[in-house]
């Protein structure tokens, strides 16, 4: 008698299913009774909803559904949208045994607890686990190492073409529909004599991980969900995302070992790794909790639950005697929640002790006795922290060794380079200066005389204190200027200028990237020109291994005016010291002005002096920039991060003396005090520090220049002046070099050209004169000759003359200084012609 009601009691715990369906938590059971015609089952559904006033989940309504006699269970249930309206429903899969078959039925449930039968079929032996419920509905189930299913639109079993030994997940994949995820025994390569591959080498190839597409029956590649050696270890898988882009399947999922271990994949590659504190996993659900973060819960079969974030791989909480977890958005906040059950004897136990959290604002308890498990978590930690240690040791020894090779790398790349430079001016007849063997890290076959150099610097000593006038730097957000400005006496012209960052050899070596641009600003008073600002396109400049490398462009510039060259680079890099003492170095071809031979450029690298970046100073904002002082260096730090973008507008109706109103106005700009061509923005918010420089030509047509850090002030500006001008105004965006500058660029280059060929000729023609010249002086020597011998001579000087006139030929050192002069001139003036053609 005592186990007939046991028997009964485990039997009812079954026919119960706890369900959650837009924040609803609904509760189906299967209750017997008994009719006139004899025993009848009834499919009952409680829909509850969580209380935030009593803190209790409260019934809202019930519903039922009659499933006639005796054997009916319930197998499984779960939410998937409807084929016919895309509405996601409540799907439970009963099961009603017969004497020769057994029928299966599928049943929705709609809105007033409505239930519908959508689907039913009879098959001649029991379904078992995995079972899957799908979108359409469809049912998904394993037999035999076949996958089986069936959907309302089919009404017939249909078997996929491909076998696997195990189903880890079933889920819709954007672009391909339904994919079943699994295993299977691999496909093991046969050796050159057509026998299989040895027992040894079947263990070491294990299994391999499978991917089928059902609705379009196609085979994908596993190795982008999982590599194919976790494929024999892993027991339950989530796939986060999965979508075909180009033809290419871009994946990120979570799964858990047989070890207890929670690994995240990244496109079928492991990308992190944690310890669960609890064997034997089953489930893993994961929660998109308050703040866009993501909530990994992984349930075990004894009972237990571990809830880790899936960006850290943290344990946030843990859980014992877990009857069931669910997570849905049961308060109404919008973002999911963790519902936690323990184990007890009857449904209404259940509802009166939960656990609703978020791991953030929300957290309610409801009379649960046993506490939050943390500690054995800690245990866990604990115990693994000396094995975490010695890993952390073998890598880092393995980093080093990298960084080694890396570095042994570089000074190949250093030599070949050098090398190169140096053949290259071989064959172009130059003299290369070597540098020392000890400069480059290596050691000398020969014996040499060593001379001494300064970290690898070559200074003209003419020019090394005498160019510099200031050297500053500016903190601007997250960027750091810094700033060369040349004194007006320097009378070199400079191309392909760079600078460079030079740390102290005691700070460690970070790769930093600058960008370099060249700035001339004129006070209002002397000139009417206002600021020329050229960017240039970016190149890697390598430097000695103690160096941090920039980039730079190429700029020429004249002798007048004050020029100034910058380099923006990120600061965060430098926050780590206290104090970084940094040497600025300047890298250009110097060319005197005079000087028309393209093959006198000399490669300088010019110290400008030393820079100390202060962690205090940018801190108290000493170093920032502040337009109000007027200050040169501020001007140019804020173009240097600024993006510069010209606007040619033209009225023909009115006069343009809005924009200037405009300006001061509406956009609240103070000009700047010695160039009052810049007016500045001091409007509070996004605008604040924008630069504006409007040059009005005529009445009728000016020119505004916007310096804006990006696009979206840009957009805010320029709706604003929209707003202000006539709908008969033509705003057109300009390029920042004018057809005007570059047809007399175009103009001199050609010149240039002209000037270099004919120079080129003549020299060639000189030369061959002298050649003659020599020939008239023997034949004039000869006449003092007898007349018969004189004849002789003669004919053979006429043969002799007829042949080298033929064949007469330059010097291959002078041909090639030639042809390269007039390459460089053609080169120089094709490249403005095709400037000029894009504009």
């Amino acid at each position: 008698m005592l186990w007939q009601i046991l028997k009964e009691k485990i039997l009812m715990d079954q026919q119960e299913k706890l369900l959650s369906y837009n924040g609803e938590l609904l509760i189906f059971q299967l209750l017997k009774g008994k009719s006139s015609g004899g025993s009848n089952t009834e499919l009952c559904v409680r829909r509850m909803m969580f209380s935030s006033g009593t803190k209790l989940f409260v019934e809202k309504n019930t519903g039922s559904f009659s499933m006639g006699g005796e054997g009916v269970e319930m197998i499984h249930c779960s939410c998937v949208s409807d084929f016919r309206t895309g509405i996601l429903l409540p799907c439970i899969l009963m099961k009603k045994i017969k004497k020769k078959s057994i029928k299966y039925i599928l049943l929705l449930l709609h809105n007033f607890n409505k239930f519908e039968v959508v689907l039913h079929f009879k098959l001649d032996y029991e379904l078992k686990e995995p079972i899957k419920l799908l979108g359409g509905p469809m049912v998904l189930w394993s037999c035999a190492k076949k996958i089986f299913y069936i959907s309302p639109p089919t009404c017939t079993v249909l078997c996929a073409p491909v076998e696997f030994s195990s189903i880890k997940w079933v889920g819709e994949v954007r672009g391909e529909g339904i994919v079943v995820l699994g295993t299977r025994a691999p496909c093991l390569p046969e050796a050159d004599d057509g026998k299989s591959v040895a027992d040894s080498e079947a263990v070491i190839w294990g299994s391999e991980c499978l991917a089928y597409a059902v609705e379009k029956q196609k085979v994908l590649t596993g190795a982008s969900f999982l590599p194919h050696a976790y494929s024999s270890v892993v027991s339950c898988v989530h796939i986060c995302r999965a979508e075909a882009v180009r033809n290419k399947l871009r994946t990120s999922v979570v799964a858990v070992t047989c070890k207890s271990q929670l690994v995240v994949f990244q496109d079928g590659l492991p990308k992190d790794v944690h310890k669960l504190p609890y064997d034997n996993p089953c489930s893993i659900q994961i929660a998109a909790v308050e703040g866009n973060n993501e909530l990994v819960v992984v349930s075990f079969s004894s009972g237990e639950v571990c809830s880790v974030w899936k960006d850290s791989l943290q344990v946030a909480s843990c859980w014992q005697n877990v009857s069931s977890v669910l997570t849905d958005d049961f308060v109404g906040i919008g973002t999911d929640q963790v519902l936690v059950f323990p184990k007890t004897e009857s449904i209404s136990e259940k509802l009166a002790t939960f656990q609703i959290t978020d791991f953030g604002q929300y957290n309610y308890v409801s009379n649960i006795s046993y506490h939050n498990d943390l500690s054995s978590a800690k245990e866990g930690e604990d115990n693994r922290f000396f094995t975490i240690k010695a890993l952390e040791a073998r890598l880092q020894a393995g980093f080093t060794s990298v960084h080694e090779l890396k570095r042994h790398l570089q000074l190949k790349e250093r030599v070949l380079v050098k090398s190169c430079e140096a053949l290259i001016d071989l064959i172009q007849g130059q003299e290369h200066s070597f540098l020392s063997a000890e400069k480059e890290g290596l050691v000398s076959l020969w014996d040499e005389t060593q001379k001494p150099f300064d970290n690898g610097i070559s200074t003209p000593p003419k020019v090394q204190e005498q160019f510099v006038e200031e050297v500053w730097y500016r903190v601007v957000d997250d960027s750091l200027v810094v700033g060369v400005k040349l004194m007006e006496s320097f009378e070199l012209q400079l191309h392909d200028v760079t600078l460079s960052l030079v740390m102290d050899h005691k700070y460690p070596s970070f790769p930093t990237k600058c960008q370099c641009r060249v700035f001339k600003l004129e006070k209002a008073p002397l000139a009417e020109s206002t600021s020329h600002w050229q960017p240039v396109p970016k190149r890697i400049k390598l430097n000695d291994c103690n160096g941090k490398g920039g980039n730079g462009g190429s700029s020429r510039l004249k002798a007048d005016g004050t020029k100034t060259f910058t380099a923006v680079t990120a600061l965060s890099p430098f926050l780590a010291f206290h104090q970084v003492w940094c040497r600025v170095l300047l890298h250009a071809k110097e060319k005197s002005c005079k000087d028309e031979n393209f093959q006198s450029n000399k490669t300088q690298t010019l110290s400008c002096g030393r820079i100390l970046l202060s962690m205090e100073e940018i801190s108290t904002r000493k170093h920032s920039v502040n337009l109000k002082n007027s200050r040169y260096a501020d001007i140019v730090a804020l173009c240097a991060v600024s993006h510069k973008l010209p606007f040619q507008i033209i009225s023909r109706d009115c006069m343009l003396t809005r924009v200037n109103t405009w300006l001061l106005e509406q956009m609240e700009c103070t000009p700047v005090e010695d160039y009052p061509d810049f007016k500045f923005c001091c409007k509070y918010g996004s605008l604040n520090g924008t630069l504006f420089n409007w040059n009005l030509e005529t009445p009728f047509e000016g020119t505004l220049t916007v310096f804006c850090r990006h696009q979206t002030i840009l957009f805010q500006c320029l709706h604003s002046l929209f707003g202000l001008l006539p709908s008969a105004c033509k705003i057109k965006p300009l390029r920042l070099r004018s057809k005007k500058v570059l047809a007399g660029q175009l103009a001199l280059a050609l010149e240039k050209e002209m000037v270099s060929l004919r120079l080129s000729l003549s020299s060639a023609l000189h030369k061959t004169e002298n050649n003659l010249l020599l020939d008239d002086e023997e034949s004039k020597e000869a006449d003092r000759v007898p007349a018969v011998q004189q004849f002789r001579e003669a004919f053979k000087k006429g043969q002799k003359q007829s042949v080298l006139g033929t064949t007469r030929t330059l010097g291959g050192s002078f041909y090639r200084r030639i042809i390269l002069n007039v390459v460089e001139a053609q080169l120089n003036s094709d490249t403005i012609t095709w400037q000029c053609s894009s504009l």
